[in-house]
């Protein structure tokens, strides 16, 4: 039951109006996504995402939430967004960071790694 990859989803829709409607609506602070505020700056993705999507062992996609799978669409039904799956080899999805622990790293991509990765070290 290794894990194979991760998805982040994040609490906004993709495309040119999904993206609008979302920078409009965290402007005016009406919409909000914690994994957003992790992977980019007001003004494009961070490079320490790259850097530290570079470092882990396994592959890490972002979706929006209009752009995931059926399996993906079910198992966010019980978890909310934003939230960080992991892909598993025996085809099981798992939850790996929900949305309040997401909050907690306040857009931080070193505090997202050490939450991803050391999950015990990140509740000590």
């Amino acid at each position: 039951m290794a894990i194979i990859r991760y998805t982040g989803i994040y609490n906004a829709d993709g495309g040119v109006w999904g993206e609008t409607r979302y920078v409009i609506g965290h402007m005016l602070g009406t919409a909000a996504c914690s994994l957003c505020d992790i992977t980019h700056s007001p003004i494009r993705r961070k490079p320490q995402w790259d850097a530290m999507v570079a470092r882990l062992p396994v592959p890490f996609k972002v979706l929006h939430r209009n752009e995931i799978t059926p399996a993906e669409t079910a198992h966010v039904a019980a978890t909310g967004l934003p939230v960080v799956l992991a892909h598993h080899d025996d085809g099981r999805i798992s939850t790996v960071l929900r949305s309040a622990q997401l909050d907690a790293v306040s857009g931080s991509v070193v505090a997202f790694e050490l939450a991803l990765t050391r999950p015990a070290l990140a509740k000590a």
